[in-house]
């Protein structure tokens, strides 16, 4: 099985005061108030989004 590296990148929103993502994994889109819930809800996500968008 091929190897493939993706990025997520939690981006601060001043004005809405919400962590956003930015990634090159399909279908992923998260917004959180803090950066915890946004690790929560990355790690909650990202394996199925990853198995149902690229494999």
């Amino acid at each position: 099985m091929k190897r493939h590296v993706f990025t997520v990148k939690a981006l601060w929103d001043e004005e809405a005061k919400v962590f956003y993502s930015k990634s090159d994994i399909d279908g992923l889109h998260i917004e959180a108030k803090t950066f915890e819930e946004f690790e929560k809800i990355l790690m909650e996500l990202e394996p199925d989004l990853i198995m149902a968008n690229h494999v």
